[in-house]
């Protein structure tokens, strides 16, 4: 299936000015493009900062109740939900099964490209319940696209359980934020290198 013409009008993956001439630049002036690019795409997130309060509030209600935290994406976005997840046992000394990341194609996505298992939307509710997902846990979708239909899958069986759903996603209006109550958007524009998820 042919991705490309439904996301070139997406923000992540419009040309962007800055980088438009990176291979004509010297190592350092390249460098300089690639800091300032990621210093506005951390700045993004300030305007994001009450909805990211408002999540983070309602996840820890949930986690005080005795719930869970589970992150879901694809590519680079589901790899970050991962190594967040990851990172919870040896940062906050909390259970490992307390916070789980998965991402489309399994485990072996992590280290190897599995591009055709993010547009399956069935792939990312049977992930989701095959991890033991209850209504009293909590769901993030991470997805820079706003679009992923792996992770559309896992919101929406979530959605049908009645539990809470949130998502980071860098595209406005999109499909995603649309599907759950706490939708964090923030617009890092377009990405450095178009295709590499910021």
């Amino acid at each position: 299936m042919d991705r490309s013409a439904d996301l070139g009008h997406l923000l992540t993956e419009q040309v962007n000015p800055a980088s438009a001439n990176l291979d004509a630049l010297s190592t350092e002036e390249m460098l300089a493009v690639f800091h300032r690019e990621d210093r506005r795409a951390v700045e993004a997130v300030e305007s994001q900062l009450p909805r990211l309060a408002a999540a983070v509030d309602a996840i820890a209600a949930r986690l005080r109740a005795g719930g869970r935290l589970f992150y879901t994406g694809a590519g680079t976005s589901g790899r970050l939900g991962v190594l967040d997840a990851s990172e919870c046992p040896p940062t906050f000394g909390v259970p490992p099964e307390l916070v789980t990341g998965f991402i489309a194609g399994g485990d072996r996505a992590l280290r190897k490209s599995a591009e055709a298992c993010e547009d399956l939307p069935e792939a990312g509710a049977a992930d989701l319940l095959e991890h033991g997902f209850t209504p009293a846990d909590a769901l993030v979708g991470v997805a820079a696209s706003g679009r992923t239909p792996y992770v559309i899958g896992a919101l929406d069986a979530a959605n049908a359980l009645g539990a809470l759903t949130a998502c980071i996603v860098c595209s406005p209006g999109s499909p995603i934020a649309a599907r759950v109550a706490f939708p964090v958007a923030i617009l890092t524009g377009p990405e450095v290198i178009t295709g590499s998820t910021r």
